[in-house]
């Protein structure tokens, strides 16, 4: 049985070290996913363990906030799983710590489409790569989001 570190919350399936998706994950998720974590200081936004995942609010599928930094959070392993099987306790949380106006707001941007290609793809990592070494390289430095 497994546990969440933070809160102790018990689980009925092991874990740890098991990936959460099989889903095929390019240099721009890698570098999205790093900048998530590094603002949300390594840390479960509910519960405060330790971090491990890089949640979306709006699946990956939504390409027009796949890569948007207002569109994830971090959590750990535990209750990414448990958001995921829990969506509507997903989104109480989530308009309970960031308001109605801003789901909406997230949501509108949710439901415009982007098409993407490799190079946009690319432009994307490099911009997270290089927000990541300036806020690795000054505390105070607040990621930009790129869309």
């Amino acid at each position: 049985m497994g546990r969440c570190s933070g809160c102790g919350a018990n689980s009925d399936y092991a874990l740890g070290g098991v990936p959460l998706m099989g889903v095929k994950r390019e240099a721009c998720d890698v570098w999205f996913s790093k900048c998530v974590r590094h603002r949300d200081q390594h840390r479960c936004q509910y519960c405060f363990s330790e971090g491990t995942d890089c949640a979306h609010i709006y699946g990956r599928a939504k390409k027009s906030v796949r890569w948007s930094m207002d569109n994830a959070v971090t959590l750990c392993r535990y209750h990414h799983r448990w958001f995921g099987e829990n969506p509507v306790a997903f989104a109480d949380w989530l308009t309970k710590i960031y308001g109605d106006a801003a789901m909406e707001i997230l949501r509108d941007k949710a439901n415009a489409t982007l098409k993407t290609n490799k190079i946009l793809r690319k432009e994307i990592s490099d911009h997270y790569r290089t927000e990541l070494r300036k806020a690795e390289a000054d505390p105070s430095y607040e990621i930009v989001s790129y869309n």
